[in-house]
């Protein structure tokens, strides 16, 4: 059982990384965050095709994450 969640653990961290660095960037640097920020923030851009699909596995990713780390924390 321990390897088993060790092993799920590592393909969901693996996974989870190559999801996080497949989305786009949503920050226009250093001036967008001193300037814009709060624009973006509460802005009605919302992610449509790939960049909403992207960021509902990321979602879905690290609730996996979170509940295989505790898991394995439990048995341990």
């Amino acid at each position: 059982m321990h390897a088993v969640l060790i092993t799920l653990l590592v393909i969901v961290s693996i996974a989870l990384i190559i999801v996080v660095l497949l989305q786009s960037s949503k920050s226009a640097g250093l001036s967008g965050a001193i300037s814009g920020g709060a624009e973006q923030l509460f802005g009605k851009q919302k992610a449509r095709g790939l960049d909403l699909i992207l960021h509902r596995i990321t979602v879905v990713l690290s609730a996996l994450f979170f509940v295989l780390t505790i898991s394995l924390a439990y048995i341990l």
